[in-house]
């Protein structure tokens, strides 16, 4: 395998800072980069230096040749520092880079009094995207590749292609550009193109940075970038068939289809594996299943549930994105409590379906335990101990509790969509590793589940059907490999 230089840049990275907004870019930032370290490729991260960042915590350095980077943007000259550390438990060099007059806030997009985002945004990431480039030839670290991700590294490859056409420093540079959020587009209106050395005439109708009037920062991205790519082929593929979801860039995603690619997140093997999982009664593999049950008796006692190897339990784990989707599940829930099925649901936080769980709970208090928190060790011996684990809403944005489930034998009944859709295929389908609704409705619910729990019955069909997700690969190693493509690719642009 050849070794890449690759300057990772993202304006979120787990633990530094995350949030939902942006689906999931924040997890993806920390996990990719340490694969591919583990892989050995020269990777390193850029990220903004925000105010809420604990410097004493994650042990960030001076950097000597980082103190004064010069950033000329818009006639004006600002003065950026930079500080190193490393991502925790990994030998990923991380490169926090500050412009205090545009990142020393208590915010990373929006002002936390008034939940509104902030009117410079997109001069705080146009600056931070040039300054990027600033501190590569300071550093004198010519990558191969620059990966963005998202809106707010969208003009990195613009300048890149403008601005730097003519740097020999870049000439051997190539771009990718991860998008997590079509949603999220960094738009901004034309006032502010003089500030950020843009033409207008890049603003005007039809041009590479314009949609509908105004600047879009993502599609600067998608236009400049030398390869693209979502993080899942379903919703790859829907953006492609229906250009209205791509709120308005289906046709710029269109123009660059030979160079639209999709690669699956991924998840922990190394936290995640049921042969070596410390949170455990009882490890176990695909050869070893029956060890599989000492987790659902314990985890049940735990609760105060009776366990039995006849009755079905089902996890959930709510993600902040599933409300939308929970409703027809709690109807089915309380249509399907009344035949033996037995309910754990750990709730993270609390949501407009808190209520609901804890009513069921008191309904059927043999059956149903709502825990109002969610704690690690917990969650490990539950998924282990779970026969059934239920998510109604992409994966994006929290935990892949799906991947986790393969991975250890505890069948996924999920919806189908995003990430959700690219893992989990219906048991009806050849190869299939669990259950699949295409709607987000009671009665596509209700099928679903009922078809698990019917196939719990027979169980030699259902251990068939463990082994498949066992088996499966979906490892962020994998997805690591599949990056490693991508930027092969790139390179021979």
């Amino acid at each position: 395998m050849n070794a890449f230089k690759v300057c990772y840049v993202s304006a979120e990275v787990a633990p530094f800072a995350t949030t939902p907004r942006m689906k999931g870019l924040a997890q993806t930032s920390k996990a990719l980069p340490v694969m591919l370290k583990e892989m050995e490729q020269d990777i390193r991260l850029m990220m903004p230096k925000y105010k809420s960042i604990n410097e004493r915590r994650y042990v960030l350095r001076e950097v000597i040749r980082l103190q004064e980077v010069a950033v000329e943007m818009g006639g004006a000259t600002r003065s950026a520092n930079g500080k190193t550390a490393f991502l925790p438990n990994s030998k990923v060099h991380v490169y926090f880079l500050n412009i205090p007059e545009f990142f020393d806030r208590k915010g990373f997009y929006e002002d936390p009094k008034t939940g509104e985002d902030y009117e410079d945004n997109g001069e705080r990431f146009a600056n931070f995207c040039k300054g990027v480039l600033e501190t590569l030839k300071i550093l004198c670290w010519q990558p191969d590749i620059i990966h963005c991700a998202d809106w707010a590294t969208g003009l990195l490859p613009y300048y890149l292609k403008t601005h730097y056409a003519e740097d020999e420093f870049f000439q051997n540079t190539r771009t990718v550009l991860t998008v997590h959020n079509f949603n999220d587009q960094g738009i901004f209106t034309p006032d502010m193109l003089n500030k950020i050395d843009i033409p207008e005439s890049m603003v005007a109708p039809g041009q590479p940075l314009e949609l509908d009037g105004k600047l879009n920062m993502l599609k600067a991205g998608l236009v400049y970038a030398d390869v693209i790519n979502t993080t899942s082929q379903f919703n790859a593929d829907a953006i492609l068939g229906d250009a209205a979801l791509a709120y308005g860039l289906g046709n710029t995603l269109d123009a660059r289809g030979n160079d639209l690619h999709a690669i699956l997140n991924g998840t922990d093997y190394d936290e995640w594996d049921p042969e070596n999982d410390q949170h455990l009664s009882a490890v176990y593999s695909v050869e070893s299943l029956n060890e599989k049950y000492t987790n659902k008796v314990e985890i049940c006692n735990e609760f105060g549930l009776s366990p039995d190897p006849d009755i079905p339990l089902l996890a959930i784990m709510p993600e902040p994105n599933n409300e939308p989707t929970l409703g027809p599940v709690i109807e089915t829930l309380e249509e399907m409590l009344k035949s033996p099925l037995q309910l754990l649901v750990m709730e993270a936080r609390p949501s407009a379906h808190s209520a609901a769980f804890a009513r069921l709970a008191e309904e059927y208090p043999e059956q149903v335990i709502f825990y109002e928190r969610y704690d690690t060790r917990l969650s490990h011996l539950l998924t282990a101990g779970a026969d059934i684990i239920l998510m109604t809403a992409d994966s994006e944005i929290g935990r892949p509790h799906h991947l986790n489930g393969l991975r250890y034998g505890t069948i996924p009944v999920v919806h189908r969509s995003g990430g959700l859709a690219d893992a989990v295929r219906d048991y009806s389908e050849d190869f299939g590793n669990g259950f699949v609704f295409e709607k987000a409705d009671k009665k596509s619910v209700s099928a679903a589940l009922k078809a698990a729990t019917k196939l719990f019955k027979d169980k030699a069909a259902w251990a068939r059907l463990q082994a498949v997700g066992m088996e499966e690969n979906f490892s962020w190693e994998m997805t690591a490999s599949q990056y490693f493509q991508l930027y092969d690719m790139a390179s021979m642009k």
